[in-house]
């Protein structure tokens, strides 16, 4: 199984295997990248959002961040589930890096200022397979509500 991953990932340009960090993180793009097109329409606003995330998340030079951003959606395009990505989360992520996904995923989501039922059934199940509880779920998609969208109690 892991040999399988490990294909999937690879970089068929110069044929190495992509280290295992580099592995979580281009999965965890992915898994955005789901996120963005649930709803079967990728918002420019969701896909700067993706972009944004992943270079402060995951450090990424502003050179290193286009090549990236590719390989996450070829990635994307080739998978057929989303436990592709999930298990490799599940392997090198600990709690807080899931919830910060979490949040990350409804960031996206919230990127175009709608949340569509299917970006939230996508988020939902990726919570679910990343063994992510459903009061952390919730918290997570309170957090990732857009500072002008908050209600004041």
């Amino acid at each position: 199984m892991l040999n399988q991953l490990k294909k999937l990932f690879a970089i068929t340009a110069s044929e190495q295997v992509v280290p295992a960090q580099r592995l979580a993180e281009l999965a965890a793009t992915a898994l955005l990248l789901e996120v963005s097109h649930a709803d079967h329409h990728v918002d420019t606003a969701e896909t700067e959002a993706i972009l944004a995330i992943a270079q402060k998340t995951f450090g990424l030079a502003d050179q290193e961040l286009d090549n990236f951003f590719s390989t996450a959606e070829l990635k994307k395009s080739d998978s057929i589930s989303l436990y592709e990505f999930t298990d490799v989360i599940n392997q090198d992520f600990d709690a807080t890096q899931k919830f910060q996904l979490i949040v990350d995923c409804w960031r996206i989501a919230y990127a175009d200022g709608n949340i569509d039922r299917y970006e939230d059934h996508t988020i939902r199940k990726i919570a679910e397979l990343i063994y992510v509880s459903h009061s952390d779920f919730v918290r997570a998609k309170h957090r990732a509500v857009p500072a002008n969208n908050r209600t004041s109690d």
